[in-house]
């Protein structure tokens, strides 16, 4: 089973985590159930930026971004060559080091 190895970030997950993943589930979806609250306005549909993610290690595993995740990146809050949306990057059989972003482009927080 590949393990997705979140980087500390001071608000979401200040001392990092390791979290068990099944291949098929998204970046997101791995970290929402395992208690890291990140953004996601839009439900999961690709319609916004706010659960952009860094993939620092095992990037080339994911399957590559289609077209409308890749104008949705364009408006990330620093957008890097390894950047995807969460809720976009499915996980495949490689373990993934990820590291969330200190911001966002919203400003409120949806706290779902």
């Amino acid at each position: 089973m590949p393990k997705v190895i979140f980087l500390p970030n001071e608000k979401l997950c200040p001392e990092g985590a390791v979290v068990e993943a099944q291949p098929g589930e998204t970046v997101l979806d791995v970290a929402l159930r395992d208690g890291i609250e990140i953004e996601h306005a839009c439900e999961k549909s690709c319609a916004c930026t706010t659960c952009h993610v860094i993939i620092r290690e095992g990037f080339d595993s994911l399957k590559e971004s289609d077209e409308l995740e890749d104008d949705m990146l364009d408006k990330a809050w620093g957008l890097e060559s390894e950047s995807r949306l969460g809720c976009q990057a499915v996980i495949a059989d490689e373990d993934l080091v990820v590291e969330i972003p200190q911001y966002t482009v919203n400003m409120v927080s949806e706290n779902h």
